[in-house]
């Protein structure tokens, strides 16, 4: 055994070490994810999508920029491995059409870098079971009834823990600030809770970051006003698929579920689907001034067919430039663009994680 005034020496090592090897929290570091389980629709791209890439072209030089696609998570839930594997190569594609510039941001599959597995494990180590039992969303889940599997399991040990992956994504990274919606807030109190109990154990390693509610822009469904617009949705009409041809975009908008009163007024509870159209309109005409029951009053003469012709005209006009991006950089260099696009981002991601994985490593005596 090592004398005291070893111990203590050897201790304030270890602490001058991780102090020297901690990167500067200085520096602002966004991280967010999205699964790649389909195209998204026109509810993931106002919600979330469209906020990256503000957030790019805003951001300070110095603001390091991290956005997966999260692979790992996508198979909680069964998926058909062909599907996945285009899915996956279609996913990368649209964060490119959007406007996401690798050269900017680091863009990457969260599965080729192994560190967020390896972090998982570690925080697993330390995270509280009660906690993740009171988790609202693994609940939500596990009744997810359209998803095809090939066997019947109750309870999937991934589907329960995969919170704790979340905060790995998160905390791999030293991200300080991670824009959510308010139905992912608890993620993050959660990802708080797992920096602060390693902290706890192993001392000032991990970061922990800040929650940024992003503006809510929640497009409900088309068909159901009543639920958010979804890619799980048994009735692929419930929503637009941000690819969608201009035909299918104007059969879709035209088929929405509205009401029989014939005047315009924006009433969310009373007239869901009414008030889901001008949501729409309003978030894609960039309206700067006033608000959506604004437009619902320049509005009010107008019957609900021209609105709903405007809308699609308001979506098409949108989502063209995304859809002809698309194309071009899904067959670019034969498909070649994506996959160097995929390493590079691999390989900037993976320097990040590595950077965190060395403090943590020596932290808990790895």
């Amino acid at each position: 055994m090592l004398p005291r005034a070893a111990k203590r020496a050897a201790n304030s090592l270890t602490h001058i070490k991780r102090s020297f090897f901690v990167p500067s929290t200085r520096k602002k570091v966004i991280f967010s994810g999205i699964q790649p389980t389909g195209i998204p629709h026109l509810g993931n791209y106002l919600g979330a999508l469209q906020r990256w890439v503000q957030q790019q072209n805003e951001a300070d030089e110095d603001t390091k920029l991290i956005y997966s696609l999260v692979d790992l998570h996508a198979i909680t839930l069964w998926q058909n491995p062909a599907q996945l594997r285009q899915w996956r190569k279609e996913s990368l594609a649209i964060l490119l059409a959007i406007g996401l510039d690798p050269k900017r941001s680091t863009i990457f599959f969260q599965s080729h870098v192994p560190a967020h597995s390896e972090l998982m494990w570690i925080l697993s180590c330390t995270a509280s079971v009660g906690y993740l039992s009171r988790m609202t969303q693994w609940k939500s889940k596990m009744s997810v009834e359209d998803n095809a599997k090939p066997f019947d399991t109750p309870l999937q040990l991934g589907l329960f823990s995969y919170p704790v992956l979340q905060a790995a994504d998160i905390l791999v990274h030293r991200a300080t600030h991670v824009p959510v919606g308010e139905d992912q807030s608890q993620h993050l109190e959660f990802t708080r809770n797992c920096a602060a109990t390693f902290n706890h154990n192993y001392g000032q390693v991990l970061v922990e970051p800040e929650t940024v509610l992003s503006p809510a822009k929640r497009i409900m469904s088309l068909l159901e006003p009543q639920k958010k617009m979804s890619k799980s949705a048994l009735n692929p009409k419930s929503r637009i698929l941000i690819i969608d041809s201009s035909e299918t975009i104007k059969k879709k908008v035209n088929a929405a579920l509205t009401d029989s009163i014939d005047s315009i007024t924006f009433d969310p509870d009373g007239r869901p689907g009414l008030a889901n159209l001008l949501q729409i309109l309003y978030h894609l005409e960039n309206s700067s001034t006033g608000s959506v029951e604004d437009l619902a009053s320049d509005m009010v003469d107008i019957s609900k067919r021209a609105l709903k012709e405007r809308v699609a005209h308001a979506i098409e006009q949108h989502l063209l430039p995304i859809r002809e991006r698309y194309q071009e950089v899904l067959v670019a260099d034969g498909g070649q663009f994506l996959d160097d696009v995929a390493r590079e981002g691999a390989d900037k991601a993976g320097k990040s994680a590595d950077a965190t994985m060395t403090i943590v490593r020596d932290a808990v005596g790895l």
